[in-house]
């Protein structure tokens, strides 16, 4: 029998723009390093923005450079090198109608996000993941928090489990819109040599020397129609994970993880379940 291995990591240093390829990462208490430590709110709002209003935000690239930094690209725009910004006056935005206090990283990167999106936003920092956002308590232990990702420290999918959808997108209605590549879900870490919806019945994991908790199955948004290549959308994979991966008002797709203790993640890392 083949053994479950890592076969892909990504982070998202700014929260809904394009992803990072890896082949290690240190896995910290709140997510992989240099994971989500950014993201965009309206200028007017102070509410995140997110792929699933904005979707050509998966046309933006941001790079990170010593020190925290990132370099930005976007199509017709001027690269842009953004520092973490000094300590300073927090500013409150909320992400999920929960509120968060972040650090403005100043006007210069305001102006370029602004101008590529045709809306005024600005660019904040989630200066410290170890206090700023507790994990939601029905899943976490005390005094466990996570980074700007949507709810928990990292997201597992398995290419088992893709390949089955693809076979239910291609059996459907909307088979055109197939395959779909794994980016349209935008996971951390992807497992190969599992077979379909394994990880249904993950509870404890363990991937190289770090061990995860299993807390809870991804739901699924908007977000995955998104090509994440062109910003275009589509109708899958919503409409047939309704079909076949709804758990109540969930459409099911990849597992949540919180990690136990630090510790690095390679590509190639066998995996292991433990519960």
């Amino acid at each position: 029998m083949t053994t479950p291995r890592l076969s892909a990591l990504h982070i998202y240093p700014v929260k809904s723009l394009r992803a990072v390829h890896m082949q290690e990462a240190v896995v910290e208490p709140w997510g992989l390093a240099g994971d989500r430590r950014w993201m965009l709110v309206g200028a007017g709002t102070d509410t995140a923005l997110t792929q699933r209003e904005h979707p050509r935000l998966t046309l933006l690239a941001a790079l990170p450079v010593g020190g925290g930094g990132l370099r930005l690209t976007a199509p017709g725009q001027p690269p842009l090198t953004v520092e973490p910004p000094a300590a300073g006056p927090l500013r409150t935005v909320r992400l999920f109608s929960r509120a968060l206090d972040v650090l403005p990283a100043g006007a210069e990167a305001d102006a370029w996000f602004s101008g590529f999106l045709g809306v005024p936003v600005r660019l904040v920092h989630l200066d410290d993941p170890a206090v700023r956002r507790p994990i939601d308590r029905d899943y976490a232990l005390p005094g466990e928090t996570v980074s700007l990702a949507d709810g928990f420290p990292l997201l597992v999918t398995t290419t088992g489990s893709l390949e089955a959808l693809n076979e239910l997108i291609a059996a459907g209605d909307r088979a055109e819109e197939g395959p779909l590549p794994m980016n349209r879900f935008r996971p951390n870490a992807v497992i190969d040599g599992t077979a379909p919806w394994a990880e249904d019945g993950w509870r404890r994991v363990r991937i190289g020397q770090v061990s995860f908790r299993v807390p809870k199955p991804c739901a699924r948004c908007v977000v995955t129609t998104t090509d994440q290549d062109t910003g275009a959308r589509g109708k899958e994979p919503l409409r047939t994970l309704g079909r076949h991966r709804r758990v109540g008002s969930g459409l099911l797709f990849g597992q949540n993880l919180i990690p136990e203790h630090p510790g690095t993640l390679r590509v190639g890392d066998p995996l292991t379940t433990l519960e």
